[in-house]
């Protein structure tokens, strides 16, 4: 008999073709997102999950998997997992670095110049059918070039976001847990800054540091209180990383001119302030969202969850 795996949403029709090839896969009738007690009541007989970011998987599924080997999370983060009770119950988890570093990293800066130069609010202008042609102060936006750009989270995908913004000629600063080797410094023309000079000097500020008790709501009011007055925030990371009121009030009061998100606190459920602003242009959580990206992730998901079933260490293990 082939290892059960729990599959919590259908993947890529290449990845799931190969998944039914080597494993016997267990899935809910419908692909809509599950509770933890749905996913404990379907994957409770499974050797191994694959699951999304957005998957409850706590203490209470983990330990009601008594067959349990593996969870291949399909996402680079890992804070919905039970890290701490998978690691005492000796579950391997696993996850997808790498693959969606470019990908990512154009979602983010396609938000940034969507939100600069007011892209969605002039697609909504054309076809409302109330636009008269051009005039000389019609939706007026904001340049890139030569504004700086502040990357909170200098990992993979800020220094692949830090290369684009070469091409901008942005001028770079970065706040991270450690800093750079001054070598990789000068090839991404980036330098470090305190998180205080970084909100203060930024025109831009790019989100882009995982989600931890050392991060979660990162920009609280006090954050933006020290924001410099008309930047723009761009978050592809992770909603919690930001005080949502307090960022909804800077986007209010004019403290922010503008906000590109693609992740949200609760999401997908949305505080219903970021339906009514127009200087925020809204993403549903994309930023791997390409052929090539979701594909390489389900590869990877597919080589780590065999490496364990088969008593080996899995390319991408966490923790």
């Amino acid at each position: 008999m082939p290892p059960r795996i729990f599959l919590s949403r259908s993947l890529p029709d290449t990845i799931m073709a190969r998944l039914a090839d080597t494993f016997e896969l267990v899935q809910a009738a419908q692909d809509i997102q599950l509770s933890g007690p749905e996913i404990l009541a379907l994957a409770a007989d499974c050797d191994g999950m694959i699951t999304m970011l957005s998957d409850p998987i706590d203490r209470a599924v983990l330990a009601g998997c008594p067959k349990l080997k593996v969870v291949a999370n399909y996402a680079v983060g890992t804070n919905n997992i039970d890290l701490d009770y998978a690691r005492s119950a000796g579950i391997t988890v696993t996850n997808t670095p790498d693959v969606l570093t470019e990908a990512t990293a154009d979602q983010a800066f396609a938000l940034m110049l969507a939100v600069a130069r007011r892209t969605v609010e002039g697609d909504k202008l054309v076809r409302s059918g109330r636009w008269t042609g051009w005039a000389p102060t019609q939706l007026l936006g904001s340049e890139i070039l030569a504004r700086r750009l502040g990357i909170i989270g200098m990992g993979r995908i800020g220094q692949a976001v830090a290369r684009r913004a070469q091409g901008f000629g942005m001028d770079i600063v970065y706040h991270n847990r450690n800093q750079l080797d001054p070598t990789l410094e000068t090839t991404l023309s980036a330098r470090y800054a305190s998180l205080d000079e970084l909100l203060a000097s930024s025109d831009f500020i790019s989100l882009h540091c995982p989600l931890t008790d050392a991060t979660r709501e990162l920009l609280d009011k006090a954050a933006f209180d020290r924001i410099k007055h008309g930047a723009y925030l761009i978050n592809t990371a992770r909603g919690e990383v930001v005080d949502q009121d307090a960022m909804l009030a800077a986007l209010s009061d004019g403290r922010l001119t503008g906000a590109g998100l693609d992740v949200y606190t609760g999401e997908p459920a949305l505080h219903p302030r970021l339906l009514e602003l127009e200087n925020v242009v809204l993403a549903p959580h994309t930023g791997s969202a390409t052929y090539d990206t979701r594909n390489r992730m389900g590869e990877v998901v597919l080589d780590n969850v065999a490496a364990v079933l088969a008593g080996r260490t899995p390319p991408n293990p966490v923790g």
